[in-house]
C-alpha cells in the first residue's frame, strides 16, 4: 500500500537520470483540508502561508514536491498551468486560480547543478499522475536525493522517494517521503539504514556545510478538520525525527503536508499515530529502494 491507497490521491514523477534531478506531483481530490509544518530551518517553499488557520481559500488542487532547491520552485508554474487547462482551482471572477502548494529539496550535489526543473518538467510530471502504486526510490523528487553526510561526504548514500499506507479503522492513512537528510536513516524500530551511530553525538569535526532536506506528504480519507489536522503533520515531523538522526537541523529544510479529502468518521489520535507509523514505513521505503537500485 502507498499514498494513491488514500481515494482519489494521485502521484505522477518527473524523473531526469543524466541530469540527477527531477519533480513529484501529488494531486488530490476536492474537497479537501491541507495544512502544513516547517520544522528545518533552511526550507524553500511556495504558498505555505496559505495552508495556515484562519485562511480564506482551504482547498487547494495539488503539492508539488521538487529538486534544483529554489530553482525548481519554477516547475509548479507548469503544474499551475495544466491544472487551468484541465478546469481546476479556486473559482474567481475570472475563472479558476490553481493552487499548489511546494517545496523544494537541496539536490545540486550530483548530476549537473546547472539542470533543473522547470514549467515544462512539471507539466510532464502533472500529466504523469496515476492512482497505481508509488514509484519508489531514485525516481522524481528523490533522483539526486542524498542522506548521511553530517559524518562527511564520503558517508554519503542515495536517499529517494518512498510511500506507504496504513488502515485506520474504517479510514486509510497515505504516507509519501522525500528522503534527502543531513541525517543517518533508522527504521522506526531502529535499525541503522545508512551505516550511522544509534544515538548519535557530535561528528568528529564540524560538519562540512551541508543544505538538505525531507518533505513528506500525509493523507488520509477521514474528515479532519484544519485545526485537527495539524496534529497528523505535527505526527509526520515526530516521524521523521525518530527515523533520522540528527533530524530538523540548520541544514534541513523539512517540511510536512497533512491533507484530509473524505468524509469517513475517524478517531483524530488513531490518525495520529497512524501517520506516524506511515511516515516512518515511508522514509524506509525510500533508503531501501534507492539502495537496492544502486547495488544493481
Amino acid at each position: 500500500m502507498t499514498l494513491t491507497s488514500v481515494p482519489g490521491i494521485k502521484v505522477g514523477h518527473y524523473t531526469d537520470p543524466v541530469a540527477r534531478t527531477g519533480l513529484t506531483v501529488v494531486t488530490l481530490p476536492e474537497p479537501n483540508r491541507v495544512v502544513a509544518e516547517v520544522r528545518g530551518a533552511a526550507p524553500g517553499s511556495r504558498e505555505l502561508a496559505l495552508l495556515a488557520p484562519g485562511m480564506r481559500v482551504e482547498q487547494i488542487q495539488a503539492i508539488v514536491l521538487t529538486g534544483g532547491s529554489a530553482f525548481g520552485l519554477a516547475s509548479v508554474d507548469g503544474v499551475v498551468r495544466a491544472l487551468e487547462a484541465d478546469g481546476r482551482g479556486h473559482e474567481t471572477l475570472k475563472g479558476p486560480v490553481p493552487i499548489v502548494p511546494a517545496a523544494v529539496i537541496y539536490d545540486l550535489l550530483t548530476g549537473d547543478s546547472a539542470v533543473r526543473p522547470g514549467p515544462d518538467e512539471g507539466a510532464a510530471a502533472y500529466r504523469a499522475v496515476s492512482s497505481d502504486p508509488v514509484e519508489m526510490g531514485s525516481v522524481g523528487v528523490g533522483t539526486g536525493a542524498l542522506v548521511a553526510g553530517w559524518r562527511g561526504f564520503e558517508h554519503m548514500r542515495p536517499g529517494g522517494v518512498g510511500s506507504a499506507a496504513v488502515p485506520a479503522g474504517d479510514a486509510t492513512v497515505g504516507a509519501l517521503a522525500a528522503v534527502n537528510a543531513v541525517g543517518d536513516v533508522f527504521t522506526l524500530e531502529g535499525e541503522p539504514l545508512t551505516g550511522g551511530p544509534v544515538r548519535p553525538g557530535p561528528p568528529a569535526g564540524p560538519p562540512a556545510p551541508l543544505e538538505n532536506t525531507t518533505l513528506v506528504v500525509v493523507a488520509t480519507d477521514a474528515r479532519i478538520e484544519r485545526n485537527d489536522l495539524l496534529r497528523l503533520a505535527v505526527r509526520a515531523q515526530d516521524a521523521l525525527a525518530a527515523c533520522i538522526r540528527p533530524g530538523h537541523t540548520r541544514y534541513d529544510g523539512d517540511v510536512a503536508f497533512a491533507v484530509s479529502c473524505g468524509e469517513t468518521e475517524a478517531d483524530l489520535d488513531t490518525m495520529g499515530e497512524a501517520a506516524f507509523v506511515a511516515v516512518g514505513e515511508a522514509i524506509e521505503a525510500a533508503v531501501r529502494s534507492a539502495a537496492t537500485e544502486e547495488e544493481t
